[in-house]
């Protein structure tokens, strides 16, 4: 079975289902940023990925590829969405935090994280390589927040992390470029991603789309997953000239590194 076989016995033939309501009042968690800067820690790839050291095997003949530049990438993205997958799963597990107008937007949000986790686990065994362990989250980030009894704060995380991943994915595209098919499938768990990111930050009355480095009523320990978003210049245009600025840099989402989406994950592996 192809790469592309594997993601269409695994996707989800529904998006969401209905309108939601925007979530009333943002909390103010500036001060959060002070323990929690993101940008500050110093965690790269490679020792983000030594988390998943101790690997799960598939089958007792399971093969080991080196590690390449498309191995790494499917690794880092596994594990965006072990991190996705598990934040959604108990979010809706909290008895009373997720109102009933929202929570039809959580299932199905779910449901497409655990998609995307049997692909890039099937795809990273599909190469010879086995993939990474789930590692031990801790969302509260070292107690800095607490998004299952505070829905405000949970869906600033849920936007962190849904805009955190659009970003991720789009660094990595370099990287899979080598496999029309890892290509292919990447590109469209990436829309689909970037269908979360909109969707998650209207709920919150933000706009659906990122101006400048503005995430849009967030406190300041989420500034790294902004940074650089307000580039205006694309091959040798600036953008800004004819509609401004904010629209400029709007037209055009940045990239993420690998080592700045694996350290803002880091954040939150205990």
């Amino acid at each position: 079975m192809n790469l592309l076989n594997i993601l269409d016995k695994l996707s989800d033939d529904q998006f969401f289902t209905k309108m939601t309501s925007r979530s009333e009042g943002i909390s103010d968690l500036a001060n959060f940023g002070k323990k929690a800067a993101l940008a500050s820690i110093p965690l790269g790839l490679g020792s983000f990925m030594a988390t998943s050291a101790k690997a799960e095997t598939t089958s007792s003949k399971a093969s080991f590829a080196p590690a390449s530049a498309l191995t790494d990438a499917l690794q880092l993205a596994l594990i965006l969405e072990y991190l996705e997958d598990e934040y959604y799963r108990t979010g809706l597990a909290a008895s009373g935090l997720i109102p009933g107008a929202d929570r039809v937007v959580f299932q199905q949000i779910s449901k497409h994280e655990t998609a995307h986790v049997g692909f890039l686990k099937a795809a990273l065994t599909s190469l010879g390589t086995t993939p990474g362990t789930k590692p031990t989250f801790d969302f509260t980030a070292g107690g800095n927040f607490q998004p299952f009894t505070d829905y405000q704060q949970f869906m600033i995380l849920a936007q962190a992390f849904e805009d955190t991943g659009v970003r991720a994915y789009k660094g990595q595209a370099g990287n899979v470029a080598s496999n029309k098919g890892v290509l292919q499938a990447a590109l469209q768990i990436h829309s689909v991603e970037a269908r979360h990111a909109s969707q998650v930050r209207r709920m919150r009355a933000n706009k659906g789309w990122i101006e400048l480095k503005e995430g849009g009523n967030m406190p300041a320990a989420t500034n790294a997953v902004y940074a650089g978003e307000e580039n205006i210049t694309q091959a040798g245009f600036n953008t800004s000239t004819l509609f401004g600025a904010p629209a400029g840099s709007a037209s055009f989402d940045e990239v993420l590194s690998g080592d700045a989406a694996a350290a803002i994950a880091g954040l939150f592996i205990a």
